[in-house]
């Protein structure tokens, strides 16, 4: 006997070790002999990291696709592993060492640090896999992987795929190493990626610097105009005014450029300034980088630290002076004045302000003009949101993007990879036709070491061993040179790109490689298209020569109930762990993919999860429901046999509810899945066969009850089935419990076959039953509507009757009078007055309502009720048409005025219709 209640607590942990004990997550469980197979690739979650929201999303929908598949009995493989994610795991180990009070990595040494990360991995690595098993995740956890290996040792197959890589892309000239602009971050004092950068608005200053024109030079400034702007006053400058965010960067500046079209600095391209407080002589140049429109139109370059510069720098060969130290000070060179050596970035901003201030006191043609205050964007770290982040000139690996880019963009172009929503293949257009080449070098000490090795003279041997390079180096200088490994390591996304196939074996020929690879579907966030989508492209049709996959499917952001992006700073984050703690699992799963619409941020109310929490009951309940009235399978049972018109209906019903799933999960348009297995299986399964066949399991007639015990048995099989991708555990636990009565189970669940259900509609039960859901639903409407006493059982009047009605009539008579809680129907010639009315079939329906309602105050309470909801509707156009509003108010308040309107809208419709009917 089924227990009162479900409690997911009680069962969750049980039925996952039940999964993990038949292996039915393994590669190829269930699968029948020669199928065909299906692959996919977590988007491994870093070592670091914990179960968000954003996780549970992700892997909810990849584990739908994957449950979904295997009951297809495909050869299913779910791929599961973690990132070892470089920084943000060096940052931990140094943070725990410092909190510790320990000797923090320099002092350790690389070894021994690389050492303690490896013991840190093991404590607390798998903690994100075993929170992946709580919310049912059937990954083939025996098949788990690690960017970095085992152990990182250069045997590992993992490494072997990095370095194998890396040393062909070198060979094949698409590596190299050179000095260029990259994202320096000065407390890791390593490269990092644009991800890890986050450009934050604060409130800055624009400092407007006079330098002065060298050799005696001056010109004639515009300094008057008429009103089509042609200048009418001009006075002689010998200085040229730029403005700048950094003064501090003004030390590295080594030209300033102005537009080759601006009139104004026409004369002085080709001439020298003289840079105040350094004294160098940097030339003028003409770039169209400068724009006329923008402050004074020119601007000073500052190649080695700013991304624009360094390319104004490249095209009119200007010098690159690094004047910072990997940790932001100002470096101890000649060029760079005495008196701001050692000092940190920003003590030396306030002493060159301060300096250049004080010489445009000594001189007003000299030094700082004026200070203007404005709000800018400056990159932090985004971990920390405390490191201000430096462009910063410096030696790095680089990987010739543009070159890979041509065969990942042709194939989406082509066809033979496709984005889900389509929209996306245009951001992935937008990134990869202006492709910039990709620094691979990061400056840590935890990740896949670069397979360089340098000679005295710094010529780089690169190669898959440290044997092969010393004999690259002694070939080339002619005899036996001592040789050291670069000290970095490659950028995170560089070994993640090799996922799809690395994870199979790879450069190893595997049976799995063979078998597995390109893999089906790619289940990821928009934010990484560039960094890990595109990336897997490219090395994947580089490598294996094929698209790693067919299909990226691309989810949307959760957002708070508000439309708020959550943070820990607002306070508004959702642990998915505590809503599988107090609502399950499957509530949990289940509320993500009804509300994951294709390119549509979700807002999770908790309310949501509450509702389909309910829904978990509402199943528990049903089979509670039907145990008690002994409906059990039975051995042969044919649906297609079955004599009842209630029978046929719900038996077509299933079908169809069947159907709309299977075509929402291949579609990828989750949310309608869901939303179709719900309305079945309360709407239809729920709310009206079991009351339908209430009446029959209480009857008398033996035939008719056992044939509706049989259906309702299978149809309920039906329901575990269709759900089980979406609620794995109550799913599973019923059809255990469910299998101890009729023919033996053949399988778990999760092995069972997917129902195909074609053929079985049987249109004459389906319009029977749905002309009586349909006259119970529109009583109960006018009830709700016309605030009729819940107690009172009223007349009905049934009008211009044909033989199907009245045939249908006397069949359900009963069930319409229980159901929607009326004294008699009878059938009459004429509308009785002051009825309330409706059609269905052929017939009017009418509900005489003067005893029960006072119709005069009825009318005027409808009335009025739409006159309110016309004024709300009113009100909210004219906020939704105010220009001003729409611009400044953010995107989730525009968001809740529309889906006020339209609930609004629609309330007013339904009175209108009350009011039609009293009418």
């Amino acid at each position: 006997m089924l227990e009162k209640t479900y409690e997911p607590g009680a069962v969750e942990a049980r039925i996952s070790a039940d999964w993990l004990k038949a292996n039915a997550f393994a590669a190829g469980a269930g699968a029948k002999p020669g199928a065909e197979t299906y692959t996919i690739v977590i988007p491994p979650p870093n070592v670091t990291g914990s179960l968000h929201i954003g996780h549970a999303l992700n892997n909810t929908i990849q584990d739908i696709l994957v449950r979904f598949n295997r009951m297809l009995k495909k050869d299913v493989l779910w791929q599961p592993g973690m990132d070892h994610a470089g920084i943000a795991t060096q940052m931990i180990v140094e943070r725990q060492l410092m909190e510790r009070q320990q000797p923090g990595r320099r002092e350790m040494g690389r070894e021994k640090f690389v050492e303690r990360i490896w013991e840190w991995k093991g404590e607390s690595g798998g903690a994100i896999m075993n929170q992946l098993k709580r919310l049912g995740a059937s990954a083939d956890f025996s098949r788990e992987r690690f960017t970095m290996g085992e152990n990182g040792a250069a045997d590992d197959q993992m490494v072997r795929a990095v370095t194998k890589v890396f040393v062909e892309l070198h060979k094949r000239g698409l590596i190299y190493r050179a000095k260029r602009l990259v994202n320096w971050h000065p407390g890791l004092e390593t490269a990092i990626s644009d991800l890890e950068v986050e450009n934050i608005e604060i409130k800055g200053h624009m400092w407007h610097l006079r330098y002065p024109l060298a050799d005696g030079a001056t010109y004639q400034f515009p300094i008057a105009h008429d009103e089509e702007g042609k200048p009418t006053e001009w006075e002689t400058r010998d200085y040229i005014i730029v403005a700048t965010t950094r003064p501090e960067t003004m030390l590295g500046d080594s030209g300033v450029a102005v537009h080759p079209e601006d009139p104004r600095y026409a004369s002085l391209v080709g001439k020298f300034v003289t840079l105040p407080l350094v004294g160098r002589r940097i030339p003028i140049v003409a770039d169209e980088y400068a724009d006329p429109a923008l402050g004074t139109g020119a601007v000073k370059i500052t190649p080695a630290h700013d991304f624009n510069d360094f390319e104004v720098g490249v095209r009119n060969n200007l010098e690159q002076i690094n004047v910072f130290t990997t940790r932001g000070e100002i470096v101890s060179a000649e060029a760079i004045p005495a008196a701001y050596r050692g000092m940190d970035r920003f003590a030396a901003r306030k002493a060159i302000v301060a300096d250049l201030a004080a010489l445009a006191e000594e001189d007003p043609t000299r030094g700082l003009d004026h200070i203007e205050d404005k709000k800018i964007m400056v990159p932090h770290d985004e971990k920390s949101k405390l490191v201000v982040i430096e462009p910063f000139l410096t030696d790095q690996w680089w990987v010739k993007a543009d070159v890979l880019a041509e065969p990942a963009l042709a194939s989406v172009r082509e066809g033979r990879m496709k984005f889900v929503p389509q929209q996306y293949e245009n951001t992935y257009f937008a990134w990869l036709e202006n492709i910039k080449p990709w620094c691979i070098s990061r400056q840590l000490w935890w990740g896949h070491q670069i397979p360089a090795w340098y000679g005295p003279d710094n010529e780089a041997f690169v190669a898959y061993d440290e044997a092969e390079a010393q004999a690259l180096a002694d070939a080339h200088y002619g005899k036996p040179t001592p040789i050291k490994r670069d000290d970095d390591v490659l950028d995170t996304w560089f070994s993640s790109a090799l996922w799809p196939f690395s994870t199979l074996g790879w450069p190893d020929e595997t049976p799995e490689l063979k078998r597995y690879y390109p893999t089906s579907v790619l289940v990821t966030g928009f934010d990484i298209i560039f960094f890990w989508v595109a990336r897997m492209m490219m090395m994947g049709l580089e490598f294996l020569e094929e698209e790693p996959f067919h299909t990226v499917y691309m989810h949307a952001l959760v957002r708070d109930e508000k439309g708020q992006k959550m943070s820990k700073t607002k306070g508004n984050v959702i642990d998915p762990l505590e809503l599988i703690d107090q609502y399950g699992a499957d509530a949990t799963r289940f509320t993500l993919a009804a509300m994951a619409a294709q390119g549509r941020d979700i807002r999770l109310a908790i309310n949501r999860v509450e509702g389909y929490r309910n829904f978990v009951t509402k199943i528990w309940n049903a089979a509670r429901f039907l145990e008690m009235n002994e409906c059990r399978r039975v051995e042969g049972y044919d649906p297609r046999a079955n004599k009842l018109p209630l029978n046929r209906w719900i038996v077509g019903a299933t079908a169809r509810g069947a159907a709309a799933v299977t075509q929402g999960i291949v579609d990828y348009k989750f949310n309608e899945a869901a939303n179709a297995a719900y309305d079945f299986v309360w709407g239809t399964f729920c709310d009206w066969f079991v009351e339908f066949a209430k009446p029959v399991f209480n009857g008398t007639d033996e035939a008719a009850k056992a044939e509706t015990r049989a259906t309702a048995a299978w149809a309920l099989d039906q329901i575990l089935t269709i759900l089980h991708p979406f609620m794995p555990f109550v799913t599973e636990e019923l059809w255990a419990e469910t299998g101890k009565f009729g023919p033996a189970r053949e399988s778990m669940l999760i092995l069972t076959e997917w129902p195909d259900l074609s053929g079985l509609e049987d249109p004459a039960a389906d319009a029977e039953l749905t002309w009586l859901i349909d006259v119970i639903t529109n009583v109960r409407s006018i009830r709700s509507e016309m605030n009729v006493p819940a107690g009172a059982k009223l007349p009905m009047v049934v009008v211009g009757t044909g033989e199907t009605t009245l045939a249908r009539l006397v069949a359900g008579t009963s069930l319409i009078t229980r159901l929607a809680r009326l004294e008699e129907i009878s059938p009459q010639a004429n509308v009785p007055g002051g009825s309330a009315q409706f059609v269905v079939g052929e017939a009017t329906w009418a509900l005489p309502l003067a005893e029960f309602i006072d119709i005069p105050t009825e009318k005027a309470r409808l009335e009025k009720e739409i006159g309110k909801l016309d004024g709300e509707v009113a009100q909210i156009d004219k906020k939704l048409g105010n220009e001003q509003f729409v611009a400044k108010a953010p995107e989730e308040v525009i968001e809740e005025q529309k889906a006020r309107r339209e609930a609004a809208i629609d309330r007013r419709d339904r009175i209108a219709e009350a009011l039609k009917r009293l009418s």
